[in-house]
């Protein structure tokens, strides 16, 4: 029949039809997010997805990590508020002095939620905790501003929170410059200390900001420092929780008889150095007392940035004939000018490696 002659072509006009009407619609909406109404999702620490605005200006980290990550990623001159901890960092402040001026809409833990209002951010991040206040979390939503939880407790984690981060302030590209050179550091260390027998390892006592206060198994101190080759006394220890803190007692510190005590804050090192309680343990009394240094952050704190760093410095401390290559001033100098654009002064280098002078002390801001 006749009609089946045409059928074929009229088959293929039909489906060029089809095709240019999904083209038309990709274009259609490719047409209105270039009229600013483009957004995106990002899925957040506690897996709620959250859409933002594509084009992020004006910040809130009410999480001090996240200011660290938001400047380390080149966005840090739209920080508008700030948790109070970020404006002690003295090497931050002087990298990033929008933190100085931001808001400081947080007290005691608590978000005032007019003064964060008036700040007027286009997207917030906050901890894991605040997240699972209702309290807080219903003062957000009053607002309608989103926001993003972020927290860790892995290498896995922590990566992925900074990956999310560039996500979601247009900064992808430097947030996997940033995991791949820790991935790098990762790898370099844990081959030069793969052969190290059991017996042989240093075993370790991590003060974490109080003599006392320490790391369990689970958490990202203990992960970082069983990647440098040593023996993390207190892992796997049981331990005095005390507002989600984990504490040993001195009498099981000197039980565990640390080679060597690594220490976070300024002046504990100085404080198990000199106080009696702390005189019997080897040491102690080697002097094998150390400060881990401080330079946007505390390295090596369990909400630090510079964990790769830590990794380093605590890998030659515990191991420098394996470690005779590494020159901590160059690599401490190259780190921050290649993440954070900016140069070191051979004094400030020193000083960010002696760990002092770094931090304004609480109650002194």
């Amino acid at each position: 029949m006749k009609w089946k002659k045409y059928l074929f072509p009229v088959v293929l006009l039909c489906l060029a039809i089809l095709l240019t009407a999904c083209s038309g619609a990709g274009t259609a909406a490719t047409t209105e997010q270039k009229d600013g109404n483009q957004t995106i999702t990002v899925i957040d620490y506690l897996g709620r997805e959250v859409t933002i605005p594509k084009q992020v200006n004006r910040i809130a980290t009410l999480y001090a990590y996240t200011g660290h990550v938001v400047t380390m990623l080149g966005e840090g001159e739209k920080i508008v508020a700030v948790n109070s901890g970020l404006q002690r960092d003295n090497l931050l402040v002087e990298m990033n002095p929008a933190i100085e001026k931001a808001a400081v809409p947080t007290r005691n833990g608590k978000l005032n939620i007019e003064e964060l209002a008036a700040s007027n951010p286009d997207l917030i991040f906050i901890q894991k905790s605040t997240a699972r206040d209702q309290g807080e979390t219903r003062k957000l939503d009053e607002l309608k501003i989103p926001y993003l939880a972020v927290d860790f407790n892995s290498i896995k984690e922590q990566q992925q929170s900074i990956e999310m981060i560039g996500k979601a302030i247009g900064q992808a590209k430097k947030a996997k410059q940033y995991n791949e050179f820790y991935n790098k550091v990762i790898a370099e260390v844990s081959e030069k200390v793969k052969d190290i027998p059991e017996k042989d390892r240093v075993r370790v006592y991590h003060s974490v900001n109080e003599a006392t206060r320490t790391d369990i198994a689970d958490s990202l101190s203990a992960e970082w420092i069983k990647t440098t080759g040593a023996i993390n006394v207190s892992t796997g220890e049981n331990l005095k929780l005390i507002e989600n803190k984990s504490f040993a007692s001195l009498e099981q510190i000197l039980l565990w008889e640390p080679d060597v005590i690594i220490v976070n804050e300024a002046g504990v090192d100085d404080y198990i150095l000199n106080s009696p309680q702390w005189q019997t343990l080897k040491s102690v009394k080697n002097k094998q007392v150390y400060l881990l240094p401080n330079g946007v952050s505390r390295w090596g704190h369990p909400g630090a940035l510079e964990t790769p760093l830590a990794i380093l410095w605590t890998a030659k401390t515990l191991y420098p004939d394996r470690f005779k290559e590494i020159n901590l001033e160059e690599v401490t100098t190259k780190f921050y000018q290649d993440f954070f654009n900016f140069k070191l002064t051979p004094e400030i280098t020193e000083k960010i490696l002696s760990g002092k002078g770094m931090r304004i002390p609480k109650g002194n801001e």
